[in-house]
């Protein structure tokens, strides 16, 4: 397998009204193409924070981020925003990623302009190819985003962030949110949507059902650090760290539901 993204000793703290919080300390992950690795842990355990840092989203204390061979850290203005094309991320609350006086097709078509993907006159059949993709009809362009439900959103979300053909997704608990049903049918989504593409996948949850439907690897963090990292069917079935064990004591499983299948990478 080729590696896509190598992080080393990556480290963050935040001080907050003189209250100092280390949020990552010294995290060191690789992620290969069409992978997927879980980041897994209890609220406030820096997952979100890590999965920011490699996004860019704020810049680390210390460490390393190399991306396509690239130094992440190093890129700056023009060459970082023609990059960032490459990495793409999906939130939890897509009532706040969204304006709200927005339609569908308006909210997909500002990566294709932005990042100049194809032709202005091709952006319609585009937009309605993406939708198709995510499983949403392509008259959805001319709705509303406020009037979809929430799975649908997360699908258009999806459609968006894949728009610029990314070789990597960043999912920030962006299923959290999500009935049992309706992230299911996303989770399977995405499955399908990597072994089509060979899309590698950063997957960010604290529901460890999740993680051991779709990760191929997964890391447990606890306090910004790493406490146990591993691939995910051997690691969830002997835990050896104690968060690791509470979270799996603790795990809602998706009853009723097929998981999706694990992508072979």
């Amino acid at each position: 397998m080729t590696q896509l993204l190598a992080v080393e000793g990556l480290s963050k703290t935040y001080t907050t009204q003189g209250r100092v919080t280390r949020a990552v300390r010294n995290v060191s992950f690789s992620l290969a193409q069409g992978e997927t690795l879980g980041l897994a842990g209890p609220s406030g355990c820096g997952k979100s924070s890590l999965a920011r840092l490699v996004m860019r989203l704020m810049e680390p204390d210390a460490g390393d981020i190399h991306f396509q061979g690239q130094n992440w850290l190093a890129l700056s203005g023009r060459t970082l925003r023609h990059a960032r094309r490459h990495m793409q991320m999906v939130f939890q609350d897509t009532h706040a990623a969204f304006n709200p006086r927005s339609t569908v097709a308006t909210v997909i078509d500002e990566p294709l302009r932005i990042h100049h993907i194809i032709p202005t006159g091709d952006r319609p059949a585009e937009i309605a190819r993406l939708l198709e993709r995510v499983g949403l009809p392509g008259d959805f362009a001319s709705r509303p985003v406020l009037e979809l439900s929430g799975g649908q959103r997360q699908r258009v979300a999806i459609a968006r962030a894949l728009s610029t053909r990314p070789a990597l997704l960043v999912m920030d608990e962006a299923v959290s949110a999500l009935d049992v049903s309706v992230r299911a049918q996303v989770l399977e989504l995405l499955v399908s949507i990597q072994k089509q593409t060979g899309l590698a996948c950063l997957f960010v949850s604290h529901d460890i059902a999740v993680i051991r439907a779709v990760c191929h690897r997964v890391a447990i963090m606890e306090a910004g650090s790493m406490v146990e990292y591993g691939e995910t069917q051997r690691t969830l079935s002997a835990p050896q760290s104690e968060t690791a064990q509470c979270l799996i004591a603790a795990t809602q499983t998706l009853r009723n539901h097929r998981e999706p299948d694990h992508v072979q990478p």
